[in-house]
Protein backbone atom coordinates (compact mmCIF):
# COMPACT_ATOMS: atom_id res chain seq x y z
CA UNK A 1 0.00 0.00 0.00
CA UNK A 2 1.31 3.49 -0.73
CA UNK A 3 0.32 6.29 1.39
CA UNK A 4 0.66 10.15 0.74
CA UNK A 5 0.79 12.42 3.90
CA UNK A 6 0.54 16.24 2.91
CA UNK A 7 3.33 17.82 4.88
CA UNK A 8 4.67 21.10 6.14
CA UNK A 9 7.14 21.55 8.70
CA UNK A 10 7.03 17.60 9.21
CA UNK A 11 3.08 17.69 10.33
CA UNK A 12 0.05 17.00 8.52
CA UNK A 13 -0.37 20.37 6.65
CA UNK A 14 -3.66 21.53 7.25
CA UNK A 15 -5.07 21.66 3.10
CA UNK A 16 -3.51 19.24 0.86
CA UNK A 17 -3.71 20.90 -1.88
CA UNK A 18 -1.32 24.07 -0.36
CA UNK A 19 0.71 21.88 1.10
CA UNK A 20 4.69 22.36 0.22
CA UNK A 21 5.45 18.66 0.03
CA UNK A 22 3.99 15.13 0.26
CA UNK A 23 5.53 12.44 1.86
CA UNK A 24 4.91 9.24 0.42
CA UNK A 25 4.89 5.87 2.13
CA UNK A 26 5.07 2.51 0.86
CA UNK A 27 4.07 -0.14 3.97
CA UNK A 28 3.58 -3.61 3.18
CA UNK A 29 2.17 -6.00 6.24
CA UNK A 30 1.54 -2.86 8.53
CA UNK A 31 5.05 -1.58 8.11
CA UNK A 32 6.77 1.30 7.04
CA UNK A 33 9.46 -0.07 4.49
CA UNK A 34 9.85 3.13 2.76
CA UNK A 35 9.28 7.24 2.27
CA UNK A 36 9.92 9.40 -0.28
CA UNK A 37 9.36 13.17 -0.25
CA UNK A 38 7.91 15.25 -3.38
CA UNK A 39 7.23 19.10 -3.57
CA UNK A 40 3.81 19.68 -4.45
CA UNK A 41 4.02 20.24 -8.69
CA UNK A 42 1.03 22.77 -7.87
CA UNK A 43 -2.27 23.47 -6.85
CA UNK A 44 -4.19 23.00 -10.04
CA UNK A 45 -7.77 21.67 -9.51
CA UNK A 46 -7.89 17.86 -10.64
CA UNK A 47 -4.32 17.59 -11.06
CA UNK A 48 -3.28 15.67 -7.89
CA UNK A 49 -6.09 13.03 -7.73
CA UNK A 50 -5.09 12.14 -11.51
CA UNK A 51 -1.13 12.72 -10.44
CA UNK A 52 -1.03 10.71 -7.14
CA UNK A 53 -3.42 7.74 -8.17
CA UNK A 54 -0.92 7.48 -11.59
CA UNK A 55 1.59 7.12 -8.81
CA UNK A 56 -0.32 4.36 -7.05
CA UNK A 57 -1.10 5.97 -4.39
CA UNK A 58 -3.63 3.86 -2.03
CA UNK A 59 -4.43 6.58 0.98
CA UNK A 60 -3.97 10.27 0.93
CA UNK A 61 -3.90 12.18 4.41
CA UNK A 62 -4.15 15.50 5.29
CA UNK A 63 -5.57 18.19 8.12
CA UNK A 64 -8.24 19.01 5.35
CA UNK A 65 -9.41 19.21 1.78
CA UNK A 66 -12.56 20.51 -0.33
CA UNK A 67 -15.44 18.31 -0.88
CA UNK A 68 -14.74 18.07 -4.81
CA UNK A 69 -11.18 17.29 -4.36
CA UNK A 70 -12.40 14.44 -1.54
CA UNK A 71 -14.72 13.29 -4.36
CA UNK A 72 -11.81 13.45 -6.98
CA UNK A 73 -9.40 11.20 -5.15
CA UNK A 74 -12.51 8.78 -4.94
CA UNK A 75 -13.29 9.21 -8.46
CA UNK A 76 -9.08 7.85 -8.89
CA UNK A 77 -9.60 4.89 -6.62
CA UNK A 78 -7.44 6.92 -3.65
CA UNK A 79 -9.23 6.69 -0.35
CA UNK A 80 -9.35 10.36 1.43
CA UNK A 81 -8.52 10.64 5.06
CA UNK A 82 -8.90 13.98 6.46
CA UNK A 83 -8.83 16.11 9.87
CA UNK A 84 -5.76 14.78 11.02
CA UNK A 85 -2.84 16.01 12.63
CA UNK A 86 0.96 15.62 13.98
CA UNK A 87 3.87 14.48 12.96
CA UNK A 88 3.69 12.74 9.56
CA UNK A 89 5.52 9.92 10.03
CA UNK A 90 3.15 9.15 13.68
CA UNK A 91 0.38 9.75 11.75
CA UNK A 92 1.11 7.13 9.71
CA UNK A 93 2.42 4.72 12.12
CA UNK A 94 -1.20 5.49 13.79
CA UNK A 95 -3.10 4.98 10.66
CA UNK A 96 -1.42 1.61 10.00
CA UNK A 97 -2.01 0.62 13.31
CA UNK A 98 -5.72 1.40 12.81
CA UNK A 99 -5.95 4.16 15.82
CA UNK A 100 -5.63 7.11 13.99
CA UNK A 101 -7.72 9.61 15.56
CA UNK A 102 -9.09 12.27 13.08
CA UNK A 103 -11.33 15.18 13.17
CA UNK A 104 -13.20 17.69 10.89
CA UNK A 105 -11.85 18.73 8.10
CA UNK A 106 -9.32 21.88 8.71
CA UNK A 107 -10.20 23.31 5.57
CA UNK A 108 -12.83 25.78 5.74
CA UNK A 109 -12.22 27.73 2.51
CA UNK A 110 -15.34 25.92 0.40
Amino acid sequence: MKIAVAMENGNVCEHFGHAPAYVIYTVKEGNIVSKEGLTNPGHTPGFLPKWMSGMGIDVIIAGGMGPRAVELFKEQGVTPIIGAKGPVEEVVQKYCEGSLQTGQSTCNHH
